[in-house]
């Protein structure tokens, strides 16, 4: 069984509540995940700054960190921390809805939970092949003008075109 628990500090999620859920599910579901206790936290800025710089050692904000709690043979407990300030701020450069660059977030840090690596060229690009087949069927298509902008930046972060990142 999956279960999901979101806690939304700001009660951004309202629009995305249910496709957050779904896309945990999904990504989980394909990776043969079938036990999980997964944790969603929607945040502002200065409490995802907080985080990576407690976490990571990195101080400044973040679009999304993720933490595997505990993971064994088909099983995974694991937190994912999103932030819908950057969300906010990143998505009309990406011609998309906060709340779709939001469920990007959710779903590249639900990734990283199922064992994607992107710290290669190659794991980049199969998580954002990955992460399109995801939101597709959620109704949030990236737009192809931020297909086509996503770079390496210099901390190994996807930078987009708008300089919104996915770490």
């Amino acid at each position: 069984m999956i279960l999901i628990e979101i806690n939304d500090e700001h009660d951004r999620t309202a629009g995305v509540r249910d496709k957050i859920e779904r896309a945990v599910t999904i990504v989980l579901s394909d990776a043969k995940i079938a036990n999980a206790q997964i944790s969603v936290a929607i945040v502002d800025d200065a409490t995802i700054q907080r985080l990576n710089r407690q976490y990571l050692e990195h101080d400044y904000p973040t679009d999304v960190l993720s933490f595997t709690l505990d993971s064994d043979d088909g099983r995974v407990d694991g937190e994912i921390i999103a932030s819908a300030d950057t969300a906010q701020r990143v998505a009309p450069d990406h011609g998309w809805s906060a709340d779709h660059e939001l469920l990007l977030y959710v779903v590249h840090g639900a990734l990283h939970l199922a064992g994607f690596d992107d710290s290669t060229a190659d794991g980049r690009r199969q998580m954002r092949r990955r992460e399109s087949e995801v939101l597709e069927p959620l109704g949030a298509v990236v737009p192809e003008a931020s297909k086509a902008a996503v770079s390496t930046s210099v901390d190994g972060s996807l930078t987009a075109a708008g300089g919104g990142s996915v770490s």
